[in-house]
């Protein structure tokens, strides 16, 4: 049977798509690794919607978050932008921003630097699932070995609307392009990725406020605007849930993601 404490409150929180960016990419650069990273050391950052608002809290510029992604759902297809309307991911060494690609960063990477990656799905095992529409792998298929072999540090922003029963499965399930018959827009594949970092709103309420706040994914969607909307359950001591609450509230109205013009 489980007891609460006199002190043990609870609050309920929806958070749009947008909102849960924001709070995700507020609680990465918080993490260890990528602080250490900005004052000594290699941060790549490959080009999605959520982390493009990683990439505003890292280095306060605005960044087009449509055109930062690069493979993409958007009017009811699989796309991927064009090579040449495509925002260049961002390079970072010892927190300067450096005119240079990712597979030239990634020669000089050490077990402290810090590989920040996209993904569309994730389950509730910590596997995330990443949408391929280059049948070359993308981004992730040049960078996973060297990240992989050198000790390197994987974060995977993602949040709870792209949860899925199983990642594993899913990944079966697709099968890979050239096994697809019909598709509503790019053909893909799903690469499974078991040893990332992974950070979705749950893990993000942990890091920003610690373990004195739990949150819970007990809702999933939404109309009118709030479609993709994920509800949260704060617990936690009064105080700290009070915190909690007031710092997802002025999160609210952060502006869904649109083309400019």
């Amino acid at each position: 049977m489980f007891y609460e404490r006199d002190e043990d409150r609870r609050a309920v929180v929806v958070l749009t798509p947008s909102e849960s960016k924001r709070l995700i990419a507020r609680a990465v650069v918080k993490i260890s690794e990528v602080s250490e990273a900005m004052g000594s050391g290699r941060i790549v950052i490959i080009g999605s919607s959520t982390n493009a608002f990683v990439r505003e809290e890292l280095t306060g510029e605005d960044v087009d978050k449509f055109q930062s992604a690069v493979g993409r759902i958007t009017k009811g297809e699989l796309s991927a932008i064009k090579v040449e309307d495509r925002l260049s991911p961002l390079v970072l060494i010892d927190g300067l921003s450096k005119d240079i690609t990712p597979k030239e960063a990634l020669e000089g990477f050490t077990a402290k630097d810090v590989y920040v990656k996209g993904a569309n799905a994730v389950d509730i095992d910590g596997n995330v699932g990443i949408l391929l529409s280059s049948d070359y792998g993308g981004t992730i298929a040049m960078a996973l070995g060297v990240v992989t072999a050198r000790g390197a540090n994987l974060i995977v922003p993602v949040g709870l609307e792209k949860l899925v029963p199983s990642v594993v499965e899913a990944a079966e399930a697709l099968g890979g392009q050239g096994r697809i018959d019909f598709s509503t827009g790019e053909k893909v594949a799903l690469m499974v990725l078991t040893s990332a970092k992974v950070v979705t709103e749950i893990e993000a309420i942990d890091i920003l406020f610690g373990a004195e706040v739990t949150a819970t994914h007990v809702a999933s969607g939404g109309i009118g605007g709030s479609e993709g909307s994920v509800t949260l359950v704060l617990n936690g001591t009064k105080a700290s849930v009070k915190d909690a609450f007031d710092y997802i509230s002025n999160l609210k109205g952060e502006p869904a993601i649109y083309p400019k013009g």
